[in-house]
């Protein structure tokens, strides 16, 4: 995963796409009246007006294809994004900072043996489907490491999701260039001190869930929810690129860093 790389190219082909809000229609319109904009498919550069979520899925969207995604925020949060303005684009466009980002990889199998793939840019989550602690057996590349955790569910963050559900979770914030994974549990029963661990991004993560029908475990990779599992892998895809553009002084390893000091 590499990080804080400054673009080279002039951008003349932009597609602006917004979320379906008051404010990013009247954001996507402005920007469209003064600098144009061109078919996604054809841009060279996505600029997406939204919060965090909106951003998620446009990258979802443009998934495997390279093309730059430049957020700017017409959301809440805008932990993705850049400051919105009408002015100056192009100028900000041609210096901003790529982070180029890696997703996950889930495989996950059901209790019919149905197998579906997804991918998290965020995480993974495994959450129990009622009323019961979920109980789940976890290995690393195939090694037994944990025989049983039971509690509300575990996830595994990317970097760039380590300031999401994960940080929410008490899992640790990690770098943007850490070539690192988080496994944190969620609301841990037993083992009742297990924190959860570093893994590195190589390693492949293997839940089996164990009192299936008793136990009932929905798994879900950022937006895409899959129920009834009884297996899920985890690895990080790093044949994926994802690559996202900040304004100079605002890229994500700054921005994550400034999270670990409450700012």
């Amino acid at each position: 995963m590499a990080a804080g790389a400054k673009t080279a190219l002039r951008f003349e082909k932009i597609a602006f796409l917004c979320t379906p809000t008051v404010e990013g229609r009247a954001a996507r319109e402005a920007l469209v009246s003064r600098y144009g904009d061109v078919d996604p498919e054809e841009a060279e550069i996505v600029v997406a007006l939204g919060g965090d979520g909106f951003m998620l899925q446009t990258l979802h969207r443009f998934m495997g294809t390279r093309k730059p995604i430049y957020g700017m925020n017409r959301g809440s949060v805008g932990f993705l994004m850049n400051d919105f303005s009408v002015f100056n684009l192009e100028g900000r466009l041609s210096v901003a900072e790529a982070s180029v980002v890696h997703p996950l990889l889930m495989e996950a199998t059901d209790c019919e043996g149905a197998i579906s793939t997804a991918r998290a840019i965020n995480e993974v989550s495994l959450l129990r489907q009622s009323y019961q602690a979920a109980k789940m057996r976890i290995s690393i590349d195939g090694k037994e490491r944990l025989d049983e955790l039971a509690g509300d569910g575990v996830l595994v963050a990317t970097p760039v999701g380590s300031t999401a559900y994960n940080l929410s979770a008490h899992g640790p914030i990690l770098p943007l260039d850490a070539t690192m994974m988080a496994l944190t549990p969620i609301s841990a029963f037993r083992p009742r001190g297990w924190r959860g661990a570093l893994l590195p991004d190589q390693a492949k993560v293997t839940i089996d869930i164990l009192e299936v029908e008793k136990r009932p475990v929905a798994a879900v990779a950022d937006h895409f929810e899959l129920r009834n599992v009884r297996e899920v892998t985890v690895a990080m895809d790093h044949a994926t690129d994802l690559v996202l553009l900040h304004d100079p002084g605002h890229s994500l390893n700054e921005r994550i860093l400034r999270e670990q000091f409450g700012y």
